[in-house]
């Protein structure tokens, strides 16, 4: 490892390989050093399905998605559960069904050899007085620093790098999921739930590979508590038991609520995806936003040398996407209004029958 960089990217996710992916390409002089907190192996918190803005951008960079980072099953509608009301509704859906930790590792695989990539966790970030930040980094229970000209912030909800520059996300969720073992009972391949009674969000259920997960997003102080409520009342509903839990699984999760919870940067740092805030509050899909901020980020680099002058690019680029997030979220206030949307679920519209 080098004891100094032009470029640290904090956060290996979509957001991150993108950026050190299209970067280290654009601009092959510059040393660039990505730090990937997640496991070689194992799942990420997230219900692992890529929806069509995603898959629109992946077609964008001519690139195909490897047939092993699928899951089964694929699925081609969302059952829609009101707990409150005991509406249901089904909606055609076009998402593909992937190990979401598969995913990652597919995508960070595309990063040229040039970047070095780091397998550990960024701990801290100073400020030096020769205008370098010391980077300092915990790898496999060693600690080691290094200094970086530019910082790039794609490390989620939890952004270490937003905490220490720039005020956190207004709203922010703990996200919290199980996986069960699939016995083959009556339990929707996907659904979204709503129960007012434990949170103001929404959960999931999803079918993976003889697996079925569920999960949702919870206030950060109660979140364990409401899960577990939640789970016993969606239990009930469903008739069915998800039965022992082989894996718990949580993490923060963004929802943005105003315009001002989207942060491109300042300075000498960047951020990109979820930790700018770039997540749609209506669904929690990101994983669009994160591929498209970072190639833009990565576009501002290429065209520009001076940080100010980036910024601006940045901004300009997103300027739209940020556009269309805050869009989502009187989507979403509607979507989480108990009498807006038994409304909207009582009226049937867009909704499929089932044979």
């Amino acid at each position: 490892m080098n004891t100094h960089y032009d470029i640290v990217v904090i956060g290996g996710g979509p957001a991150g390989a993108t950026f050190a992916r299209e970067i280290a390409r654009s601009c092959p002089e510059k040393r660039i050093v990505l730090i990937d907190e997640k496991p070689r192996t194992g799942s990420k918190v997230c219900g692992g399905l890529l929806a069509p803005d995603a898959q629109k951008v992946l077609a964008q960079f001519d690139l195909d998605l490897p047939k092993c980072i699928l899951a089964d099953p694929q699925i081609f509608d969302v059952k829609t559960i009101d707990l409150a009301t005991g509406i249901t509704r089904n909606y055609q859906r076009h998402y593909l069904n992937m190990d979401r930790a598969a995913f990652d590792e597919w995508l960070l695989s595309l990063i040229p050899e040039n970047v070095d990539v780091i397998r550990g966790r960024c701990h801290s970030l100073t400020d030096q007085a020769t205008g370098k930040v010391r980077v300092e980094v915990d790898e496999n229970g060693e600690k080691a620093e290094f200094h970086a000209d530019i910082i790039v912030g794609a490390d989620g909800g939890s952004s270490i790098v937003r905490r220490t520059y720039f005020d956190s996300p207004s709203k922010l969720y703990i996200s919290i999921q199980e996986h069960f073992k699939d016995d083959g009972g009556d339990m929707p391949s996907y659904s979204c739930i709503y129960d007012p009674e434990t949170s103001d969000s929404c959960s999931w259920t999803i079918r993976k590979d003889g697996y079925v997960i569920f999960g949702g997003a919870f206030d950060i102080k109660s979140g364990r508590e409401a899960y577990f409520k939640q789970k016993a009342r969606v239990e009930k509903f469903l008739g069915h038991s998800f039965g022992e839990a082989v894996k718990i699984e949580a993490c923060l999760l963004t929802s943005p609520r105003k315009t001002r919870d989207f942060i491109s940067g300042k300075g000498h740092v960047f951020l990109i995806g979820e930790a700018a805030g770039l997540i749609s509050a209506s669904s929690f899909e990101g994983i669009s936003s994160a591929f498209l901020s970072g190639k833009y980020l990565s576009d501002a680099f290429a065209s520009e040398n001076d940080p100010d002058k980036v910024l601006k690019y940045y901004k300009r680029k997103t300027a739209k996407l940020r556009l269309k997030l805050f869009f989502k979220i009187p989507k979403m206030k509607i979507l989480c209004s108990p009498l807006l949307r038994k409304m909207i679920m009582k009226s049937g519209i867009c909704s499929i029958e089932k044979y």
